[in-house]
Formats: C-alpha cells, sequence, structure tokens
C-alpha cells in the first residue's frame, strides 16, 4: 500500500516544503520499497509553521476548556472510525504486527477521550486568605507555544500521549515526528484538523534534524518542549535549553529488568517476560532487556523461557500469526545484530533463538530473536540495545537482585515476579525506577498512569494522567479584596 505526498499542517492547510524537496519513507518488512514522501522542510519553512502557532495560542486560549475537550474527544471518535487505514499505517511504515498496530490505534483514541472529559475538571483552587473581604485562588493557564519531538517506535501512540494534554491545557503545538515515520503523525494532524482545531493550534513539520534540527529551537514562541527519543539527544536537548526559561521534559532510554525470585510462579511469569522482551520486536523504551533470576530457579526459567523463544514466530507485520516484524530500519538491523556479536565475543552464551532465517533472507530489517546468558561486566548489560535481545544473569539473593537492578545509568521500568508480599515490598522500595511492576510485565502502563522514568531514563515531568498537564500548564495565583 502507498500514500503518495502527504503534506504537513500549517496554518489551517496542506502544504510541501518551499524548496519542493521530498524524503522517502520506506516499509521495513519488504527491501524498503517506498510507500509515501512526506516535505523535506528546510529553516525558512519553520517561520510560517511557528508564526502560525503563535497566533493560533492565543485563539485557542480564549477557546475555554469545554470547546477543547468536545474537540478532543471528536477527535478520538474519528481515530476509532479510521482504525483500518491508521493501522495499515502503522504497519507499512513502522513494521508492527496488526495486533501490535491495532493496539496503538486504540490506546491514542484512548488518550484524546481521557483528555477530552477532564475539561469538566477542577483547573485551580479557592485558597483561604488571611486579609480581610479578600477572595484568593490558583488558576491554570497554558504555557503558549510547546515543540513535540516523537520518535518512531510508537509513531501515533506518543504523539497521542503528548498532544491530548497539550492542547486540552490550552497550547498551541508544533509536532516533528521522527523521519522514519512520519505519515502516522501527519494523518494525526488531519483528523485533529477534521475535528475541529483552529488554524494554527495544530502545525507539523517534517525534515531531516541535519537540516532543521537547530532551526527548530531557535524560536522566542517556544515555551516548552517534550521529548521521547535518545538519551544522548535529550542530553543535548538539556544543555541546549538550559538557562533559556523554555522547560523541558524529556522520556529518554531505558535498560529495563526483570527480577525471578525463587518463590515465583513461572508459568505467570514466562509469557510476561517473553511478551515484554520480544513484543514490537524489543522496540520499546519499556521493553524487558535484562532478566535477573534467582538461583534455585534458574534451571527451569531457562528452560521455558527457552521454549518460548524457540516458537516466536518473525513475520512481516501484515502476516497473520506474526509474534514480532522487523525493526525499523537497516541502521537499527545493523545496530541491534551488532550488540548481540560483541557480547558473545566477550563470552556471552546464546541460550535460544527463534526461526527468522527465511525473513534474514528476504532483504527486509528482520533481527533473530535472541536470550543470551552474561556475565556482569558484559557491554550489553548497560548499553541499549532496542531491539528483540533478552540477557539473563544469576543471583543468589533478593537483596542481589535489587542491586543488579539499579546498576544501570537508566531508571526507567522494573519488574519482581513474587509470592512474598514482604518481598514485594521490599523491591518497590528499593528499585531506582519511576515504573515498577509485581508479577506484571516491565511494559503496558495505562493511560492514566503517571509515566516516566529516573536518572538517565528521564526529566522530573511524568507524561500521562493528570500528571501530565504539570508540564502544559502554568500557575497564577490571584487575590481579590472585595470591598
Amino acid at each position: 500500500m502507498t500514500y503518495g505526498l502527504v503534506k504537513n499542517l500549517v496554518n489551517g492547510g496542506f502544504a510541501d516544503a518551499a524548496a519542493g524537496g521530498t524524503i522517502d519513507v520506506t516499509n521495513p518488512a519488504t527491501n524498503d520499497a517506498v510507500i509515501a514522501q512526506v516535505p523535506a522542510m528546510t529553516p525558512s519553512d519553520l517561520d510560517s509553521v511557528f508564526a502560525a502557532a503563535e497566533a493560533g495560542a492565543k485563539v485557542w486560549k480564549g477557546i475555554g476548556h469545554l470547546e477543547r475537550g468536545r474537540i478532543l474527544i471528536e477527535a478520538s471518535r474519528l481515530i476509532r472510525a479510521r482504525c483500518s487505514e491508521l493501522v495499515n499505517v502503522i504497519v507499512t511504515e513502522m513494521g508492527k504486527t496488526q495486533a501490535e498496530a491495532t493496539g496503538e490505534v486504540g490506546k491514542s483514541a484512548e488518550f484524546f477521550e481521557y483528555y477530552g472529559g477532564l475539561a469538566r475538571a477542577s483547573f485551580g483552587d479557592y485558597l483561604p486568605d488571611g486579609r480581610p473581604n479578600t477572595f484568593a485562588s490558583q488558576i491554570r493557564e497554558p504555557v503558549g507555544v510547546v515543540l513535540l519531538i516523537t520518535p518512531w517506535n510508537d509513531p501515533l501512540l506518543t504523539p497521542a500521549r503528548k498532544m491530548a494534554p497539550a492542547l486540552l491545557a490550552g497550547n498551541a503545538v508544533v509536532i516533528k515526528p521522527a523521519t522514519v515515520t512520519p505519515v502516522i503523525a501527519l494523518k494525526l494532524a488531519e483528523i485533529l484538523h477534521d475535528a475541529g482545531v483552529p488554524a494554527g493550534v495544530l502545525g507539523t513539520v517534517t525534515g531531516r534534524g541535519s537540516d532543521i534540527g537547530n532551526a527548530l529551537l531557535s524560536y522566542g514562541a517556544i515555551k516548552a518542549v517534550s521529548f521521547t527519543g535518545s538519551t544522548e539527544v535529550g542530553l543535548g536537548l538539556q544543555r541546549r535549553l538550559a538557562g533559556t526559561g523554555v522547560r523541558l521534559q524529556t522520556e529518554m532510554g531505558g535498560k529495563n529488568a526483570v527480577v525471578v525470585l525463587e518463590d515465583a510462579d513461572l508459568d505467570l511469569a514466562v509469557p510476561a517476560i517473553v511478551a515484554g522482551a520480544f513484543a514490537q520486536a524489543g522496540q520499546r523504551c519499556t521493553a524487558t532487556s535484562r532478566l535477573i533470576v534467582q538461583r534455585g530457579v534458574e534451571a527451569e526459567v531457562v528452560e521455558k523461557v527457552n521454549t518460548a523463544v524457540r516458537a516466536l514466530r518473525v513475520a512481516a507485520g501484515n502476516i497473520p500469526g506474526a509474534d514480532l516484524g522487523p525493526v525499523v530500519s537497516r541502521e537499527a538491523q545493523r545496530d541491534v545484530q551488532e550488540h548481540v556479536a560483541k557480547a558473545i565475543a566477550e563470552g556471552a552464551q546464546v541460550l535460544a533463538v527463534a526461526d527468522a532465517a527465511r525473513e534474514l533472507e528476504s532483504g527486509g530489517s528482520f533481527v533473530q530473536p535472541t536470550f543470551l546468558r552474561i556475565a556482569r561486566d558484559s557491554s550489553i548489560w548497560r548499553e541499549e540495545v532496542f531491539g528483540p535481545v533478552l540477557s539473563m544473569i544469576v543471583v543468589d539473593t533478593p537483596e542481589e537482585a535489587i542491586e543488579a537492578v539499579n546498576d544501570s545509568s537508566y531508571g526507567l521500568s522494573s519488574a519482581v515476579f513474587t509470592k512474598d508480599l514482604a518481598r514485594a515490598f521490599q523491591f518497590v522500595e528499593g528499585v531506582d525506577t519511576g515504573q515498577v511492576s509485581v508479577n506484571q510485565p516491565t511494559t503496558g502502563w495505562d493511560i492514566h498512569h503517571p509515566f516516566g522514568g529516573f536518572k538517565e531514563s528521564g526529566s522530573a515531568f511524568k507524561e500521562q494522567g493528570t500528571e501530565a498537564l504539570n508540564f502544559y500548564s502554568r500557575t497564577k495565583t490571584v487575590a481579590i479584596r472585595t470591598h
């Protein structure tokens, strides 16, 4: 399936790049077949986007919460109505399976539905005041124009996660989607336009980061930047924006660990571990990358995980029954394969692989799902792979397991499998991660759950739930003497 030239939303209309350049968008499952083109914007194209956003922010703020909420709920309806088209875009552009893409579309609709419903929630408080005849309150206002920079691994869900609270709070939004998966974000912009978002309130920008990256951050109209992507880029944004007064939210890398204690229900644990590690070809910030097993159940865990890994079916996302599709690009494929080769050279033992010989020969960006036993001094223990690779170590005690979880520069998500309530709470209190699960996978957080990591996985601002609104709004304190 091909989509032709998909244009950017600029000031209520759909526009090419002024110079006429385009970027090819390819299908990672079919030897890089071109499925669409998007405009290759240059710095000169950005002026009109941000000028429209600055004007649109004033219009949108004046519209009020209830109308903004109505538009977001209409957007959720349109997402569901266009589910089939959106699923096909995600499958062909990013490589997810049909089931994974369908789940992403449904959850994206829920973000707009949830925040649309919050339009009727309180956005301020009455404050007692010691002065005579004085009424005091705090009210919430939008910050203005916000820039969203979104990744390729959840190319619809992440824009929805950021856009919905940003728009509900009354901000104008400019979004720069990942260059390898821009089409689905532009389709979402079309839906919001159709739902009634006024001109200028939402603008999209497509282009190569090397061409427009610096220019994107140069506009004085920008009051906040929300970024999801690599730790390297996120830390660079922190340095770039430090001292500017522009608030920054970052959701970056992860090296997420699951601990299996000796009393765990392995029939519950193993499917969760395998799904967390290999679904979406391991390309999730919350994917299970490290497996920490207490020695008493090592043999049984290895046997069960080996069996599950060998049963995984690797295929193009549109093939019925596929458990995981390709990784997003040839570059990603090479990167994952190099991580595995380096680990083996450093002494890692390959415990199990899934059969992907036919797919690897097809020319698509497929990677063989791999389960390794490693040592703590292996590079793969610390480096984010972002692919279908699970690495295991063995420990003797629950305390050693917690220490191993925390032995990382990242702190996004972790999980423990145990039947002991005391051990569960010991784990919850002891791990240094922003998301913690007991007898659940590291993945799978719902839209109303505050989401974000510690250390090099993220910033202080959480996404999702009512917490997200804190980033996209500012508090004004008001005192009125009545007479």
